[in-house]
């Protein structure tokens, strides 16, 4: 039962996959019903944007629900949630006013908070649902001010009439819209510091939903972005795209100093994407910024650099969490420092989660360095704008992403090596499976994709920068391009995928050409790996997870501030005999303790105070009705 459902769920996804990819074309059409939903009846509208994200929802959905046929076999609970979810995230790009897109969002949520707790009875899943069902409403009620402000002022419900008229709005009351309608969507996305739901509810759902929520779910918070800061508002000031410029660089390098410190697998995929969510936002911010100082073809070029990164990112994330649950399938735990030599065991999960570490860490010739590429020679053509501070934003904002770059890099050396090299440090590592055919196929399927995405950027990039373009409202310049290569702002830069692709290939094979045409021997001698002198080797000579990132932990100790603890229990008789020794330096999550802890002790400081209006007597509580509603109609 549970396999027909998500095999159908995947015919639904591939459906919804070819009509957003026809909308993203250009096939624009409209639906209202007036009689469906209160207020202003459902409305659904499809133009390149919405079908660029739709398209996104859908394709994503399909590997992860055929992965999910033997992820989940015969499991039935969170079948509902998950087609509520799908649901809920294919309609939240086709809205087309506030009570349509209000309660697709709410779907989605209320759906993704149900999946985040489908194991109601471990405490850490519970305790993830709480974290995510807080954040999540706090940012809806961001967004429900937002657009009821827009509504009072604009006396419209629907988004299309909001570009039209914010223009007779001033500039205090766009400003204050946009901030509660960013601080709502960038809630959504993962932006630094409303970001500490994500490493708590990506772990406790199931991996294939993981997967969508890292892949899909956040990015419909960065497509609220760029609707409200270019679309619903119009043109704002440059300090809008200076905000998410810096908000971005600050997320995606915070965000991947955490992640290459992290022990569990998940956890570190989730902090993973706060760093590429990051990345993408220093692209809508420059495109924004370029956008404000009237430089339409860059404006359209950083935005459609940082779409390309969104579906970069929906690929090769996807299948990092779904090879991530493959490995806690197989091997029975998330913590790398209970892995190792999983490639033997599991050889086609490594071989997946290989291409995703090479992908996300941005290395050629796979997709995750184009999109970053793409973003950098935008970046570096911040020249063009004649304001020497907003010139300095964009150098932070080039720093930030060259230093994420290559943390980046050590990151996933570090995951992929510790989880899948040397010895089995655990029975569990030791006696590993490898995934079954339905989890291996939803792999093998974001695999074709992390490697099509790379080698077709000549066909996507011009189709992006269309989307872009009309989220503009002008038709900017298109994109050169030829059948190869692709070329920024005329000769600035130039890329071409296909060549770097063959010339690495040939680079690789012509090693051993050179070997055969030397004559080099072929006999293959094997031995023990050398181990400073001694014969045999064990897994408690190998490099752990916190001694890899050792380095990064002294050098950014000012943002860690670890907590150290050693714990040594000795014999009984003597303490110069040790039985066991347990070392712990685990960092501090700064957000949580700096802003929301004194925030929850305030709350409820302030409860306990309100508590004493609370008598029990239904006179005093008529008398508190009545009071509320003369001030309302003072007010009024």
């Amino acid at each position: 039962m549970s396999a027909l459902a998500y095999a159908l769920t995947a015919l639904g996804g591939l459906g919804a996959a070819g009509l957003g990819l026809a909308g993203w074309l250009g096939h624009a059409w409209s639906v209202e019903l007036l009689w469906l939903v209160p207020l202003a009846g459902l409305a659904l509208r499809m133009d390149p944007l919405a079908g660029f994200f739709l398209f996104l929802v859908g394709a994503t959905s399909v590997p992860a629900s055929i992965y999910a046929i033997g992820y989940m076999r015969g499991a039935r609970r969170g079948l509902g949630a998950y087609a509520v979810f799908l649901l809920g995230m294919a309609v939240v790009p086709l809205a087309a006013n506030v009570p349509t897109f209000l309660i697709a969002w709410e779907l989605m949520a209320l759906a993704s908070y149900a999946l985040v707790l489908h194991d109601r009875e471990d405490a850490a899943a519970v305790r993830a649902a709480w974290i995510y069902a807080v954040m999540t409403h706090a940012g809806l009620a961001c967004l429900l001010a937002g657009m009821l402000l827009m509504f009072a002022w604009t006396g419209s419900l629907v988004f299309a009439d909001w570009r039209a008229a914010s223009a007779t709005l001033d500039a205090p009351a766009r400003n204050v819209v946009f901030v509660l309608l960013a601080l709502g969507f960038a809630s959504k996305a993962g932006m630094i510091p409303l970001h500490v739901w994500l490493p708590a509810a990506h772990p406790a759902a199931p991996s294939h939903v993981s997967a969508l929520m890292s892949g899909v779910m956040i990015k419909l918070g960065v497509m609220g972005l760029l609707r409200a800061g270019m679309e619903w508002l119009g043109v704002g000031p440059p300090w809008w795209g200076v905000a998410l410029l810096l908000a971005g660089a600050l997320s995606a390098l915070a965000g991947v100093l955490y992640a290459a410190v992290e022990g569990d697998l998940k956890r570190l995929l989730a902090f993973s994407s706060i760093d590429n969510v990051g990345i993408i936002l220093i692209a809508a911010g420059a495109g924004m910024v370029f956008h404000a100082a009237g430089l339409e073809t860059l404006a359209v070029f950083a935005l459609a650099a940082g779409l390309y990164h969104t579906v970069n990112h929906a690929a090769f994330k996807a299948l990092l969490f779904l090879g991530a649950g493959a490995v806690a399938r197989g091997a029975g735990t998330r913590d790398l420092e209970a892995m190792g030599g999983l490639i033997k065991r599991m050889p086609w999960t490594a071989a997946a989660f290989l291409v995703g570490a090479l992908a996300i860490a941005a290395l050629p010739p796979l997709n995750g360095f184009v999109s970053e590429w793409l973003t950098f020679q935008a970046l570096l053509q911040n020249g063009l704008i004649p304001r020497p501070e907003l010139n300095l934003v964009f150098v932070l904002a080039l720093a930030g992403l060259a230093l994420t770059g290559g943390l980046a890099v050590a990151c996933f050396v570090r995951a992929f090596g510790i989880a899948f090299l040397a010895l089995p440090r655990s029975e569990g590592a030791t006696n590993a499976h490898e995934a079954g055919p339905a989890m291996r196929a939803g792999m093998g399927l974001l695999v074709i994709a992390c490697v099509g995405l790379a080698l077709l950027p000549t066909v996507l990039l011009p189709r992006l920068g269309a989307a872009a373009a009309r989220l503009l409202g002008d038709p900017a310049p298109a994109l050169r391009h030829d059948l190869l290569t692709i070329a920024v702002s005329g000769d600035f830069a130039t890329l071409s995928m296909p060549v770097v692709a063959g010339a690495l290939t040939l680079g690789l094979a012509l090693l051993p050409l050179l070997l055969r045409l030397a004559r080099a021997p072929r006999a293959v001698r094997w031995s023990e790996t050398w181990g400073c002198g001694r014969l045999l080797q064990t897994a408690r000579m190998e490099y752990t997870a916190i001694a890899f990132a050792s380095p990064l932990r002294r050098i950014f100790d000012f943002l860690y501030r670890a907590e150290k603890r050693l714990e040594v229990e000795a014999h009984p008789e003597s303490r110069f005999f040790v039985r066991r020794m347990a070392y712990r330096n685990a960092p501090r999550a700064l957000a949580e303790e700096w802003l929301y802890a004194p925030l929850l002790i305030a709350l409820r400081a302030g409860a306990d105070r309100v508590r004493a209006i609370q008598s029990g007597s239904a006179n005093l509580y008529l008398i508190y009705v009545l009071a509320a509603l003369l001030v309302l109609l003072v007010l009024a």
